[in-house]
């Protein structure tokens, strides 16, 4: 695939910005929602620095990918969860990785843990989906991390939109680590009936992997038509985040957006 032009490294963020618009519920009822989306590699990683990655962004939903999934795999979700000031609302080892914490601030209406099919001799993947409400806004939510396979990868493409549709809300955000950039296949076929949340507002960086010298865009936030994105990229410069902390969570950087979700839905 294609090289693309640098979005910045940990530790000479090129596209750095501190700004980012706080979450806020809005006189006419919508909501500005910030969500990050973070491969945290099992946790198999530094996990008081992951930790202080997440607080640090402030999120009020994290759409996690390679949550833990084996042994005592709640009490580790609990812990992540705890330590970072949220709550666990679903998926985990039920969706092979993927999995949602979220901010009292959501309230949780419904959950639904999905496996994907899979191709014999390649991993099972899944889908962890929500619908939750912001005050007077209701977002449909998905995480999600695709195969290696770039056939597999493909129709997971093609499935994930299909649940998106099958939400029943018209507001949805979905982050997840592609394992593909946006030249490939599967990115394109979702980038076509989603927005993609960087090439919609850039802010901060744009590469996510790897945390040392990133040169490629695998992880993504994606919204439906009506979602406003204020700012969409890795979060290099933001008060009390560390560049060594990126380096030391995980092998991913994470994405974090701020979205502005009409009410209503």
């Amino acid at each position: 695939m294609a090289a693309e032009c640098s979005g910045g490294t940990a530790s000479d963020p090129a596209g750095s910005a501190a700004g980012l618009p706080p979450s806020a519920t809005e006189a006419d009822g919508s909501a500005v929602v910030r969500v990050l989306s973070y491969n945290i590699r099992s946790m198999r990683d530094d996990r008081a620095a992951l930790a202080r990655v997440i607080r640090a962004c402030a999120p009020d939903l994290v759409l996690v990918q390679e949550a833990p999934r084996f042994f005592r795999w709640r009490k580790a979700a609990e812990r992540l969860a705890r330590a970072s000031g949220l709550t666990y609302v679903t998926g985990g080892a039920t969706t092979a990785g993927p999995m949602i914490l979220a901010r009292l601030r959501a309230h949780v209406e419904r959950t639904e843990d999905v496996l994907l099919p899979r191709t014999p001799g390649l991993h099972q993947r899944g889908l962890a989906t929500a619908v939750l409400r912001f005050a007077g806004a209701r977002l449909g939510v998905v995480s999600c991390h695709l195969s290696l396979d770039a056939r597999e990868r493909y129709g997971q493409a093609g499935l994930l939109l299909e649940r998106v549709a099958g939400l029943g809300v018209p507001h949805a955000v979905v982050g997840g680590d592609l394992n593909d950039r946006p030249d490939g296949r599967s990115f394109r076929r979702i980038a076509g009936e989603l927005r993609d949340g960087w090439a919609a507002e850039p802010w901060g960086g744009e590469f996510t992997s790897t945390p040392h010298a990133p040169r490629q865009r695998i992880d993504a936030l994606f919204t439906t038509g009506g979602v406003e994105v204020l700012g969409c990229g890795v979060p290099y410069g933001l008060p009390g985040l560390r560049a060594a902390d990126l380096l030391a969570a995980s092998d991913h950087l994470p994405v974090l957006a701020a979205l502005r979700v009409p009410a209503g839905g």
